[in-house]
């Protein structure tokens, strides 16, 4: 997934200046943050948390998550607040993972959201050079209300009514279907081009900065990857959750069979050398509809705070569209919390409490009326250990079986990964706080597989609990045992293994223990997109691919 306000700048229609940064002049080696509105946001987050869980789509801008040509992710749904109840029946997460709803009116370039502080000493001396000076933020406020009280969407638009309202100048331009058409057909839109007819030179960057492919072999490069994911990229809307990858996470996510070091794709500032911008692509086979297609998956679209303003993140993604087109390749899958013409399927995800007590504790749930710290212990409490006669850890030695079993489920599906053993082998082997795998076997065959993947939180304002550990569902398969005892085996494994939280989207057959094992829903959608080829929209049911 792509950070959503990196994403802010990828189409707006009031910058379209990509030339106003220059680097060499920014303080700190980047750029202002600009004006903030932190009073007017804080009171819309208040009532925020006591609405019901909604067909929203928050997010900061006229972006997506993970994408092709100037659309990530990133992401790529995130440390996922609840915002609700801590009792499943009545509680309402929202999942930072599929964006955050911030009030930002300021430069739509994709400006630092008003969740964040007002602007400090330093980006107020870096504003003096600007010629035409902001407007103050009284007025700002001013012009927010009254495009509240008149309708106009600001950013992306968070459903289908905003949708339809908005002009999407740039998407209107790309090979994606109209959000008004009725697709019936299953094909490419636009048909591949021979390499020559490809631009062979790289995009121009604004004056500054250049172009830079991370070697994340590298254990000093690829620390730098992670401190600018771990300090720019997802949080949730109240800034209390940041998503932290683990450099480790980023090498298994980054770099799985056919991985081409070119895709992975940074922007640095020429004078202190510091990285400020980042973009990857990943190969993969998608089957959509019974028609295999190699394409990628685009993910981790991250921008510096301080130089969201200034538009890298549209000549980041029109970079590594150009980088895959010269590899032959013309169609991407990608992910988004906000709707952009035209989604292939929308999912949900849902949260299962593992801790509720520390969740409550650091506000990522809340007590109902109606329910003390004890009675929700003891409604969230799990067996010690899993009742599924046969349920082990996957091993290397079960490749081959469990390999078959994946691929034979995975047709059921209209949208779904093609895996050479190869790439099973790479995305299912269990990895200490990356991936965990597990199989069930009765009498030598395996009949049952489950598999989640750790992405911690970072919890950034409280005196004790420093992180949330969350587990997310990858790839499961269920041909023998019931879902629901298959899946709480799943939990109590996480549970014991000390994980917070545990989430899951509702495609393929997750629907089947979902509610049954106390899940909560989120309140916010999760939209998926194929780029350059068009199709029939799908359930979630439908739905058999999973974005990290």
């Amino acid at each position: 997934m792509a950070d959503v306000d990196s994403l802010h700048a990828t189409d707006s229609d009031l910058d379209q200046d990509t030339s106003a940064v220059d680097a060499d002049g920014e303080d700190d080696d980047v750029s202002e943050e600009g004006h903030h509105l932190e009073g007017h946001r804080k009171k819309s987050k208040q009532k925020m948390k006591r609405r019901p869980a909604r067909q929203t789509d928050p997010s900061s801008g006229d972006s997506d998550s993970q994408i092709i040509d100037p659309p990530h992710n990133q992401k790529k749904v995130n440390p996922h607040k609840q915002s609700g109840d801590a009792y499943p029946a009545e509680d309402h997460m929202h999942d930072i993972r599929e964006g955050s709803s911030r009030d930002d009116t300021s430069s739509a370039g994709g400006s630092t959201p008003a969740s964040n502080a007002p602007a400090s000493s330093s980006a107020s001396k870096s504003q003096e050079a600007v010629k035409s000076p902001p407007l103050p933020v009284d007025k700002l406020q001013e012009i927010q209300r009254a495009m509240q009280l008149l309708g106009v969407p600001q950013g992306a638009p968070k459903n289908w009514e905003e949708a339809s309202r908005k002009s999407y100048q740039f998407w209107d331009t790309q090979p994606v279907p109209k959000l008004g058409d009725k697709v019936t057909e299953n094909r490419a839109i636009e048909e591949d081009r021979p390499v020559e007819e490809i631009r062979q030179e790289c995009y121009s960057l604004p004056a500054g900065f250049t172009w830079d492919t991370l070697d994340i072999t590298s254990p000093s490069i690829l620390k730098e990857l992670y401190t600018l994911l771990n300090e720019n990229y997802v949080e949730d809307d109240d800034n209390m959750f940041r998503f932290d990858y683990s450099p480790e996470f980023l090498q298994w996510a980054l770099q799985p069979p056919g991985w081409l070091k070119e895709w992975h794709c940074g922007v640095r500032v020429i004078k202190s050398k510091k990285l400020v911008g980042f973009i990857s692509a990943v190969p993969a086979e998608i089957k959509i509809y019974g028609v295999d297609r190699k394409m990628v998956e685009i993910n981790f679209l991250c921008v510096h705070k301080k130089l969201r303003s200034k538009r890298v993140a549209p000549v980041l993604i029109r970079e590594i569209t150009r980088r895959v087109h010269m590899q032959g390749l013309f169609q991407a899958v990608y992910t988004a919390g906000v709707v952009l013409p035209k989604p292939v399927g929308t999912c949900r995800y849902w949260h299962r409490s593992l801790n509720p007590r520390k969740l409550i504790e650091v506000k990522f749930s809340h007590l109902s009326r109606n329910m003390t710290m004890q009675r929700t212990l003891k409604l969230y409490k799990l067996p010690d250990s899993p009742k599924t006669k046969g349920f082990r850890p996957f091993t290397p030695a079960d490749v081959g079986d469990a390999f078959k079993l994946m691929v034979k489920y995975l047709t059921r599906f209209d949208l779904a990964p093609v895996f050479s053993e190869e790439e099973f082998r790479h995305w299912f082997i269990p990895r200490t706080n990356i991936i965990d795998s597990y199989v069930v076997e009765n009498n030598g065959v395996i009949t049952d597989f489950v598999s989640f993947y750790t992405l911690p939180s970072t919890v950034m304002h409280h005196s004790s609990h420093k992180f949330l550990k969350a587990a997310y569902s990858f790839y499961n398969v269920s041909t023998k045992t019931p879902w629901v005892d298959l899946m709480q085996d799943a939990l109590i494994v996480a549970k014991n293994m000390g994980f917070d939280v545990f989430n899951a989207l509702d495609l393929m057959e997750n629907k089947e223990f979902l509610e049954k094992l106390k899940f909560g829903i989120g309140d916010g959608n999760l939209q998926y997109y194929l780029y350059n080829w068009m199709c029939p929209s799908m359930n979630s049911e439908q739905v058999g691919l999973v974005l990290q």
